[in-house]
């Protein structure tokens, strides 16, 4: 079983940047895909980043050199950094790790980013 702790979200106003972490427990295997969506209200769940071991990173178009994903692999974690933030951007981030061996996926809760004057 895999946990997903995320944290960093909160309060911006538009232009401003905000960073987002998550920290995984569990049994992680070293070949995953560790990432961020993000839900607005009325809307579908969507990609804003993700990276695979070893792979260069996935961005979604809305986020394109404005928000940069990293990770630490020996602490199975994951990071956002997000920059030029827009009001667009207000949403409920989520976690997720794909787990290529079990072929299995697993989220977080969310954390809120709201951007707003």
């Amino acid at each position: 079983q895999v946990q997903l702790v995320e944290s960093g979200g909160g309060l911006v106003q538009p232009g401003g940047s905000l960073r987002l972490s998550c920290a995984a427990s569990g049994s992680i295997f070293s070949d995953n895909t560790m990432g961020w969506y993000r839900q607005a209200p009325g809307k579908e769940r969507e990609l804003v980043a993700r990276i695979r071991s070893g792979r260069d990173p996935d961005y979604g178009d809305s986020v394109m050199g404005r928000f940069t994903i990293s990770r630490d692999n020996a602490k199975n974690a994951v990071y956002l950094q997000m920059n030029s933030l827009k009001p667009e951007d207000s949403a409920v981030y989520y976690c997720n790790v794909f787990l290529y061996r079990e072929g299995m996926n697993y989220w977080g809760k969310g954390t809120l980013v709201t951007v707003s004057s």
